[in-house]
């Protein structure tokens, strides 16, 4: 859906979707072959298994399914990471999955105990102050909070809804004083023009955003120009 020869090489982390919400085989395999050339660390990115709605609307959902339907993707993805020879170093929620667990925080101990039945040796990236973030550190994994570039934010750090006007940061300039704010300042505007601190240890900018590489080079760019080194998530 995105131009992931164009972005990959731009970014230090990818997440790979693994078959559920979105991506086969054949684009897995493609994928993990492409960060492995370009020296990008590799995260799984399960979702939904909602197809039709690109796992973007929530699903019901019991814990036992969602913990195997996790289970399954994070298996599928491990059989082209190990093939490749490369690590699966962080597990990130695509989606409505992301954003539920980031409140929910019955769901979000459900997916950190899916997580964790598969490694107890990935990060479990989820949104800065989230109930995702907690969950990950009891089932005993290590987190990293994550922001994002391309997406407006509400007042209280919640990520605007897509259905709603102005959710997505289309402009590269608008994505990377964004980045950087967050990066510099631990801040970052919200759509209503609040101040919020967004303290992340990974900024993430979406591949299906129109114009994602020319945003990550614009990110890229505005970060080094203020000194703040780029570095992969490690596991």
């Amino acid at each position: 859906m995105g131009a992931d020869e164009q972005l990959i090489p731009l970014v230090t982390s990818v997440n790979v979707a693994c078959g559920a919400h979105a991506g086969d085989p054949v684009t897995m395999q493609r994928t993990v072959r492409l960060a492995k050339a370009s020296g990008v660390a590799l995260g799984a990115h399960p979702g939904y298994p909602d197809r039709d709605g690109f796992g973007r609307r929530d699903l019901a959902m019991s814990a036992e399914e969602l913990e195997a339907s996790l289970l399954a993707q994070l298996g599928a993805l491990w059989a082209f990471i190990r093939e490749a020879d490369v690590n699966l170093v962080h597990v990130k929620p695509h989606g409505a999955l992301y954003n539920r667990a980031a409140r929910d925080p019955a769901l979000a101990a459900t997916v950190a105990r899916g997580v964790r039945r598969f490694s107890a040796d990935v990060i479990l990236v989820g949104l800065a102050g989230s109930a995702l973030l907690d969950a990950g550190r009891a089932a005993g994994l290590a987190v990293a909070a994550e922001a994002f570039a391309d997406r407006a934010y509400e007042d209280d750090g919640s990520l605007r809804s897509r259905a709603l006007e102005g959710s997505l940061h289309e402009e590269p300039r608008v994505a990377a004083a964004q980045a950087l704010s967050i990066a510099r300042d631990g801040i970052v505007r919200s759509h209503g023009g609040r101040a919020v601190d967004v303290r992340a240890d990974t900024i993430c900018l979406h591949g299906d955003t129109p114009g994602a590489p020319r945003i990550a080079q614009a990110v890229r760019e505005t970060l080094a120009a203020a000194g703040i080194p780029l570095r992969p998530l490690t596991a």
